[in-house]
């Protein structure tokens, strides 16, 4: 399946901000059954947009914005070809789980196992692995496939109930949230289980016929749990499915604290709001390279307004994250 998808966040500023600095992480990944077949990148004002591959291997994008300017306007536009995924068999042996213990002792994968930033053991989690029976039982895919399930069914899903900054416990107390928070609450629950598991970034394509609980129109989380013959799986609790042609990765890490869509700050004393709009559709082929499209894209000289004031004379803010719905 070929996706075009548009996504567009504006800040804006309740008075002028001198400079804006900027990461950008909303390239989809070209690996496995995804192809990323071109990408732009228009910042307004206009800037000269760099970029550099983190050690996850997630394209990041960054700029900086020096003209004083009350408003920040980035548009990412990306043409995705996404295969199906291969059918994952029923379950697997009991002795997948000292297969796994194999597997860690040989290959690197503590980052993806060790408690971070918002995928951590609290009380409350403990609590929620007490009523689900949480322990090494039947065999890994079961279990995992179980937890999924379990996860859609014991949640809801509730739209800005929780804040893009929320641990899993505002979550976990009133078992309702977005998908960022059942990604972080699903990743705690297999790391206690040494199955490593990591955070994804990306969006999900959205029809009548498919009956979602996540929102359209923004970003998607879910998770990906690496498992004994199979790899890395990807799993999405907030709607009970497993990853496949509708699911788009741009970013992978250990939580969404890796892998912001946009993440920056600005010098001034204003205040900022957040607007984002997200438009996924199916394509029929291609866009077709224009090289003048891209140097209007990727390639905007920086434009110097007035003296920036050092760091002394003014503030210098956290620029709002976009929550992953």
């Amino acid at each position: 399946m070929l996706y075009s998808i548009q996504h567009q966040t504006r800040f804006r500023y309740d008075a002028p901000v001198s400079e804006s600095l900027m990461e950008l992480r909303m390239q989809p990944r070209t690996e496995g059954r995804q192809r990323c077949l071109n990408f732009f990148v228009k910042v307004n004002p206009k800037v000269r947009v760099l970029q550099y591959r983190d050690h996850l291997g997630n394209h990041v994008h960054h700029f900086s914005a020096a003209p004083k300017h009350t408003q920040l306007l980035i548009t990412t536009e990306a043409t995705v070809e996404v295969a199906p995924a291969d059918a994952l068999p029923g379950f697997l042996p009991v002795a997948a789980w000292d297969e796994l213990d194999r597997m860690l002792e040989r290959e690197d994968h503590w980052e993806f196992l060790m408690p971070s930033d918002y995928a951590l053991p609290t009380p409350l989690l403990l609590e929620l692995s007490g009523q689900l029976d949480l322990r090494r039982r039947e065999d890994p895919l079961t279990l995992v496939l179980e937890l999924n399930r379990r996860l859609y069914e014991l949640f809801d899903y509730a739209p800005k109930h929780t804040h893009v900054n929320s641990p899993i416990d505002h979550a976990l107390a009133d078992r309702k949230g977005v998908c960022q928070d059942f990604a972080h609450i699903f990743i705690s629950l297999l790391r206690e289980l040494r199955i490593p598991a990591r955070y994804v970034s990306g969006y999900l394509y959205h029809s009548k016929q498919n009956k979602d609980r996540s929102a359209d129109g923004s970003s998607h989380a879910w998770v990906e749990a690496l498992l004994p013959q199979l790899g890395w799986i990807g799993l999405d609790p907030t709607n009970h499915l497993l990853a496949g042609e509708r699911h788009i990765r741009t970013a992978i890490g250990r939580d969404y604290s890796d892998v912001p869509p946009t993440r920056g700050t600005f010098r001034g004393g204003a205040q900022s709001e957040l607007d984002v709009l997200v438009r996924v559709k199916p394509t029929l082929a291609p866009e077709a390279e224009d090289p003048a499209r891209e140097l209007l894209f990727n390639s905007n000289p920086p434009v110097f307004g007035e003296r920036i004031a050092p760091l002394e004379e003014v503030a210098i803010q956290q620029q709002q994250q976009q929550q992953q719905q």
